[in-house]
């Protein structure tokens, strides 16, 4: 079994990742920690064999737990789970070694592809010695985050006009409305719409809310950067 600790200052959102990874077979979680100062403290307790940390947390920032696991010995593997997508983050995540690093929102089937690649790298280098390239290779590669992989487009939908709403979208200075991207490209507000949304539930673009004196609030989009 590989065990692991959750870390994650709500304790709702901590209560459904420790359901997510009970459910994954070969893996246990022991604990639970809401802040950084309690993560140090459960993996000298418990001596997981994986963290999984969220960074923004109550006392410190999420990275500056790695260092100090480091400094007192301990060796477990980390796989952040944030919602932080500023790209300092990121990089500084990868400089530290995680094995991962999954963006907030995230379903059970996300983390669960995750967690069965950790496994399988994992067992890889329980070889007492390496046969080739070819393992050093997969060994090494646990320290980069992985590139997430372009989303197929829903039925119905062109890679073309994907690509044309995805570069004004990219070339907007704040945001933009469904009705602003349509006039812009000529194409119909619906199809503007469709697309838009299709980045939001993919995590390419964020969704804001502005409201007018009456009616519905105007739904608008701005593009994610990593």
């Amino acid at each position: 079994m590989i065990d692991v600790l959750v870390v994650e200052d709500d304790f709702m959102v901590a209560r459904i990742h420790r359901g997510f990874v009970n459910d994954v077979h070969g893996f246990r979680v022991i604990g639970t920690a809401n802040c950084g100062e309690q993560a140090l403290t459960a993996v000298a307790e418990l001596q997981p064999d994986l963290v999984l940390l969220d960074l923004y947390l109550p006392d410190m920032f999420g990275l500056e737990v790695i260092p100090r696991l480091r400094s007192a010995g301990h060796d477990c593997d980390v796989m952040v789970i944030s919602a932080a997508r500023e790209a300092d983050a990121v990089r500084g995540a990868v400089r530290q070694g995680v094995v991962d690093y999954l963006l907030k929102p995230f379903d059970a089937g996300d983390l669960r592809a995750r967690l069965e690649q950790y496994a399988a790298r994992r067992s890889n280098l329980y070889a007492a010695v390496v046969s080739g390239q070819s393992d050093v290779d997969r060994a090494l590669a646990r320290g980069a985050a992985p590139a997430a992989p372009t989303p197929t487009l829903p039925k119905g939908m062109s890679v073309e006009t994907a690509e044309l709403i995805e570069r004004e979208l990219r070339a907007t200075d704040g945001s933009l409305s469904a009705a602003e991207c349509a006039a812009r490209l000529g194409v119909s507000r619906v199809s503007a719409r469709r697309y838009l949304e299709h980045f939001s539930v993919t995590g390419q673009a964020e969704v804001s809310l502005r409201y007018g004196q009456a009616g519905r609030p105007e739904r608008r989009y701005s593009w994610v950067e990593l």
